[in-house]
Order: C-alpha cells, then structure tokens, then sequence
C-alpha cells in the first residue's frame, strides 16, 4: 500500500557532489522540500543543508576554503590522517566560519539519514539525524570518511567510514522506510558502469587492518551496478525520479579548484531547471494514489 511519503536519495561522489548541491539549490529556491531524504559521503555532507534550507551554503565554504591549508590537502593528511581536517572542516566551518542553521534543521519534519559502513563488521550503518547534537557532525564525516585519505572516526560506538562501501545509492534502504516513491541524484551519467578499484594492489597493504573495508572495496562493483538497475527499473514503473549527469562531470574527488566547483554546480543548476516542470508533475503525480501530498511548500 502506497504511504504517500516521498524521498530523495543523495549519491556521493567527493566533489561531485557540487552537481547535486546544484538540484538541491533549485529545488529550495522553489520550495520544494520533500519528506525524508538519505545521503552517502557527500550526499549527506552537502545534503543536510537541504533539511537546513541554507541554499549555496556548500558551494560556498567549499570554494571560500578551496586552498586553504587548514581545511584539506596533504598537509592535513600527512598530519592528521585525514585529507579533510576533521576540527576544521567539521567543527569550525559549521559554527564559526559558514554557521550551520541549528535551528532549522531540528525544526524540520523532514527525516534525515546518513549511511555508514562499520569498519570491524563490514555493516552498513543508517543513522537518522533528527537533531543538531555533540555527534551530529561525526555522523556525517564519518559517512564522508573515504578508505585510505581518512581515518575511521569512533561514532555511536562503531568505527566508521564512508558509507559507499556499503550502500552507495540507498533506494531500497528509502523504500524499506515507506518511501513509496523517490527524487534520486546519481553524480554519474548515463551509461557508466563501476569497475574494479585499479588501485587495490595499493590499498590493500594501506587496509590491512580493516580487512572488512578490503572486503567490501572488492564487492562495490558488482553491488553499485545492481543498484544502478535498481534505479532504472524504479524509473521505468514512476516511482523515481532520476537526476543524472546529463554528460560526464569529469572533475576530482578532491579538486582544489574553485572554478571546476562552480562549473559542476552549475551544470547540476542547469539541469534542475531544465526539468523542473517535469518533476514537479511527478510530485504531483497521481499514480500511486497518496493520501497526503508527496511534496510540501514551505515559505
């Protein structure tokens, strides 16, 4: 039975994800605001900002800090085991340098989930974020902690990491919680199909302690593709609508550069606008029969 909850699931991707703080910009600037929403990596780095409705806010320290030593690099890498400085990057930016709205996000009815993989187990970890606490943004540079350039972070009694290694596109994980239809926005175009890690004769020494995380690096392959099918066959039969890159994004995990930044969110921008229409007669869709409208504006 159709619930009439709508979602929106939040591929990661590093800074790929610009794309779709792109979307998500659109989207708040048309005051659509959906009822609950997961995110991986940095879809729930950039995306609880969705749940804040602070439209720009990601694009913005990410460019603001592009080269700033402080906030990512080698250096911090070197220093810290983190490529991106966990004091600065998660404690200072959101409360001094880009405050993040506290008070939005806990006043928001919009379910938040942020998606882990639990290092020792080799689990996937949902944790759902309803309020802004002394671990809320550990959860989240957690779920963003990618094997290698970051260290497991200690959260909620687990040792974390980034949570594409264990659900990198969490539609079924949307679907279990009666999301009976969903926004989805993958950071990779059409067409593209994961292949083994190139690099494993590398990280596999750098990973000997976490044979887990070996473990499931091998396994991403084959579980992203078969997510990907997921996706499709969900869009074939209405119950999802799929933002992709309509061509390649082509820019690092981890660029520096502040105009690349800008060049792949606005090219997610473009492509929510270009769509808009066509997702709001989605939203409006009457072909689950929900009792409750699927999308809510909010001024």
């Amino acid at each position: 039975m159709a619930t009439g909850k709508t979602g929106i699931v939040l591929e990661g991707g590093g800074m790929r994800g610009m794309y779709t703080c792109g979307i998500l910009d659109v989207l708040m600037e048309n005051h659509i605001y959906l009822d609950g929403m997961v995110g991986v990596s940095a879809g729930i780095a950039f995306g609880c900002n969705y749940k804040s409705r602070q439209a720009g806010r990601a694009l913005r320290y990410n460019v603001r800090f592009a080269r700033d030593k402080r906030y990512s690099g080698i250096r911090s890498l070197l220093k810290t085991g983190n490529y991106y400085n966990a004091y600065f990057a998660y404690r200072l930016v959101p409360t001094h340098y880009d405050v993040f709205d506290y008070n939005v996000f806990d006043d928001s009815p919009m379910e938040c989930y942020a998606v882990c993989f639990d290092v020792k187990t080799g689990e996937g970890v949902y944790q759902r974020l309803d309020h802004v606490n002394d671990d809320f943004f550990e959860w989240i540079r957690a779920s963003a902690s990618m094997p290698v350039v970051a260290q497991p972070v200690e959260v909620g009694g687990r040792l974390l990491l980034d949570g594409g290694l264990a659900d990198s596109i969490p539609l079924e994980f949307m679907n279990s919680k009666g999301y009976d239809r969903n926004v989805v926005i993958l950071t990779r175009e059409e067409g593209y199909r994961k292949t083994a890690e190139h690099a494993m004769w590398l990280m596999k020494p750098l990973l000997r302690k976490w044979p887990k995380v070996i473990e499931a690096l091998q396994r991403r392959p084959a579980m992203y593709n078969k997510q990907l099918q997921v996706v499709r066959d969900q869009e074939r039969e209405g119950k999802a609508f799929v933002f992709r890159p309509m061509k390649p994004l082509d820019v690092s995990r981890t660029t520096h550069d502040a105009m690349e930044m800008n060049r792949v969110y606005q090219q997610g921008r473009d492509e929510a606008k270009q769509r808009l229409e066509e997702l709001k007669k989605f939203l409006a869709s009457e072909d689950e029969k929900p009792t409750q409208p699927t999308a809510t504006t909010h001024d």
